[in-house]
């Protein structure tokens, strides 16, 4: 079986960019990683006993194995009859004597090096997920996998720079004294990243100590003045989901006249007054009063329409998630990227690395993302029997999955979570070579209910989708939105709030977009499942949907309220349902307009499911 090189000990060469043993060098390494890749995939069912009987022999002396009956055993066929599958809840009492300082194995045969913090908003409250030192490993063995596969795609990315915003949050400490952070935190602060050789596909336009700084508005600042110092060099754009690149397109709106001051003068704001940062961007911005009136005359216009290849002209793609929650700011970053196309490369959570991308061009609709066998043990729970609660006597492995249906992941891990059942559905598209490719469909429980009724976020979301596009002949899109079920009258009834962008001059406020928007509450209505337009006709459990139109920068409120409370921004998303009443008050406090559905939707007894296709 092959073996993949430790990205840690790549040639010396490899920091050399200009050396033609550099670049044999890199052709050399793209080549064997591409080799790892089919034989990973060609041999799934394999690697996979190969690595369950891997986690179970370093893990086997545990509490928590050994309450299962393990016995030292770590062939399947006892695995699958003794270990249940479980919750964060189940984990929960596990985790929290950890974090409070029990060194004993009690969930790895490993010592837990850290905590990584799941996101906020993605069920509902902060996770910790223990995490063991060699994981770093694992992380980065995925990561270099994607461009190899991209160069593929996009020739010629080792000749520019990449403007990828990247960010890190300030970890705290358990009880116990171990870190807990965001496990972006925690790779950007690894070795692995901050001594990484040169590489000619990641060469980024940010300094490292840019990216490490822990204020958000310096390291905004500095990452992008030097992004447009090193305008005609980069070839691609990104963050790591589609709302950090539209975050930083928001800050480039607000600050520009700033930054094409300090690019013309050649000296850095004192509004950033992080040292090494100063002494990192210092190398890099130089006076240059051509590039500083340039920016002054594609901003001064008012008309943001493609301003990144206006400003970044030579960028091929956007290098951003547009996956589940994140595919309802594809319009917006159509609109602002001129239609480059976006690449979402790779599939990872704070419990696990899953895989990557190997058609990364596709369009973001038909992205999949393919499985590495390698990254830890894959068990597939079906969504039908998932939704009746499910047992463990009813997983698929990896090697057993079917096309066309949907599963709920189920993991176990090195670092000790066992049969965890992560929350994401997903539906297999396909298969390279013998690995299953999954596409991500939602998580788990994110729902809207007033009654019997439950809308999941991929309903929500086309929902909104459909209605939004009412809006494109006024000039406006929805750039953001959210909702709740509003039970304070009776009956309930779903309020969407909506952030709209004014996209030209026909954009604007008036009884003809007012009437519109009525109509999308409708349009809105007409879209979801026949219990809820049942409820609404039949019911009469539901009151008329409702969108509240929020005034511009809500939503970015709304993540610095997030991040107040211990939100990463890296990590952060929009929730699509909120009920914490304080993030209620935030926007109903800033609501600009109300409007009502007009009339009922359709629905009949029977064959009314054609009505919201």
């Amino acid at each position: 079986m092959a073996v993949m090189t430790d990205v840690s000990t790549t040639s010396a060469a490899l920091r050399s960019p200009a050396s033609p043993q550099a670049v044999a060098t890199v052709k050399e390494v793209n080549a064997e990683k591409l080799r790892f890749i089919e034989e990973m995939t060609s041999n799934v069912d394999a690697v996979q006993e190969r690595v369950l009987a891997e986690i179970l022999g370093r893990n086997t002396e545990t509490e928590y194995l050994t309450k299962c009956g393990l016995a030292g055993a770590t062939d399947r066929a006892t695995f699958r009859a003794k270990v249940p599958m479980a919750t964060y809840e189940d984990l929960q009492p596990y985790i929290r004597r950890i974090a409070d300082g029990d060194r004993s194995p009690i969930l790895s045969g490993h010592p837990v090096s850290e905590f990584l913090t799941s996101s906020g908003t993605s069920a509902g409250e902060r996770k910790l997920m223990p995490t063991i030192e060699d994981e770093l490993n694992r992380r980065q063995l995925l990561y270099s996998l994607q461009m190899p596969v991209m160069n593929l795609y996009v020739p010629g990315l080792d000749k520019g720079k990449v403007l990828h915003f990247l960010f890190v949050k300030s970890e705290t400490r358990t009880p116990g004294g171990l870190t807990a952070r965001p496990v972006l935190t925690s790779y950007y602060k690894s070795d692995h990243f901050k001594n990484r050789p040169f590489d000619a596909y990641n060469n980024y336009t940010s300094p490292t100590a840019t990216i490490l700084c822990a204020d958000a508005f310096q390291s905004m600042y500095a990452q992008m003045v030097c992004g447009l110092c090193q305008r005609i060099d980069v070839l691609r754009v990104g963050a790591v989901f589609a709302s950090g690149l539209l975050r930083a397109i928001r800050f480039f709106q607000l600050n520009w006249e700033q930054l094409a001051a300090d690019i013309e003068g050649g000296a850095l704001t004192p509004q950033v007054t992080d040292p090494s940062v100063r002494e990192a961007v210092a190398g890099i911005l130089l006076p240059d009063p051509e590039l500083a009136e340039l920016i002054r005359a594609e901003c001064s216009k008012g008309d943001w329409a493609g301003i990144i290849t206006r400003i970044w002209p030579n960028t091929k793609y956007l290098d951003v998630i547009v996956t589940g929650a994140m595919a309802q700011y594809i319009p917006t970053l159509k609109y602002y990227s001129g239609g480059l196309p976006m690449a979402c490369t790779m599939y990872a959570s704070s419990e696990c690395y899953f895989g990557i991308n190997l058609r990364p061009m596709c369009d973001p609709s038909e992205v999949s993302y393919t499985i590495m066998p390698n990254m830890g043990y894959f068990e597939f729970l079906p969504v039908d029997a998932a939704a009746s609660g499910g047992d463990a006597s009813q997983l698929v492995d990896l090697a057993g999955v079917e096309a066309g249906r949907e599963y709920e992941l189920v993991i176990t891990t090195y670092a000790g979570l066992n049969r965890y059942r992560v929350g994401d559905v997903l539906r297999v598209t396909g298969f390279h070579n013998a690995a299953p490719q999954f596409q991500f469909v939602r998580r788990k429980n994110v729902l809207l209910s007033i009654e019997s009724d439950k809308t999941d976020e991929a309903e929500l979301q086309r929902a909104v989708e459909r209605a939004s596009a009412l809006l494109r002949p006024h000039g406006a899109t929805v750039v953001e939105y959210t909702s709740q079920a509003y039970t304070k009258s009776i009956p309930g009834h779903y309020v969407i709030y909506w952030e709209l962008l004014a996209n030209g001059p026909a954009a604007g406020a008036g009884a003809a977009v007012d009437k519109t928007l009525d109509r999308c509450c409708l349009e809105m209505e007409e879209a979801l499942n026949t219990v809820y337009r049942q409820s609404r006709v039949a019911d009469g459990s539901i009151g008329p949907l409702e969108i509240r139109v929020v005034r511009s920068g809500t939503f970015e409120e709304l993540m610095d309220y997030a991040i107040s409370r211990g939100a990463s921004i890296n990590q952060y998303k929009v929730p699509r349902c909120v009920t914490f009443p304080p993030i209620i008050e935030l926007l109903d406090s800033r609501v600009v307009s109300s409007h009502f559905s007009p009339a009922l939707p359709h629905w009949t007894p029977a064959g009314s499911e054609e009505c919201s296709a």
